[in-house]
């Protein structure tokens, strides 16, 4: 196996440079997955933030997916771009994550929808978009980061979330309305 390459602070990151710690990470090599880990953790664990409107919960989701990761780091094929399949499946895990932890009061009744007032915003530098992204009620949350964050298509995060197409469109609209008004007070 080649001497991986390590990154000195003046050399950029290139996609060559990460096709190599992908490759060595699926033989195994540790110091090629932490190479990953490193490149890929702060975005990971804003779309879990972003998500899932805690900080407790990403962090931990965010931990999870890195586990899975390196569990499952041979199924990734090249066939999309690292990131992109990487995304995919950390934005899987904190739906799931979601789905496990709804109480069953809240799957009866759809507590849900309600507006999260009280949001803990616990990193320094997070902007105002993303303080009213958080406060969203949960679904419009959902499909806002999905839609307009990550780029997936309605048809996509309707069934993600099992709704209908339409309904993915409507939170998304409900979403830009709230923010619209948060962000002008």
């Amino acid at each position: 196996m080649d001497k991986l390459k390590i990154i000195d602070a003046n050399e950029r990151f290139s996609p060559d440079l990460e096709s190599q710690w992908i490759a060595q990470a699926q033989q195994g090599d540790q110091q090629a997955f932490h190479h990953l880990y490193k490149n890929h953790h702060r975005r990971i664990y804003a779309l879990c933030w972003r998500m899932l409107a805690d900080k407790d919960s990403a962090e931990d989701v965010c931990q999870e997916v890195f586990v899975q990761l390196w569990q499952k780091i041979n199924n990734f094929r090249g066939e999309s771009k690292f990131s992109t399949w990487l995304h995919s499946v950390a934005s899987n895990i904190a739906l799931g994550h979601i789905r496990k932890n709804k109480t069953w009061i809240q799957r009866i009744f759809s507590i849900e929808e309600q507006a999260v007032e009280d949001v803990a915003v616990d990193m320094p530098d997070c902007s105002n978009l993303d303080k009213n992204i958080l406060k969203l009620p949960e679904r419009a949350r959902l499909v806002f980061v999905l839609f307009a964050i990550e780029g997936y298509r309605h048809e996509e995060i309707a069934s993600m979330l099992g709704m209908a197409v339409g309904t993915s469109k409507a939170q998304y609209h409900r979403a830009r309305g709230l923010l619209r008004e948060s962000l002008s007070e």
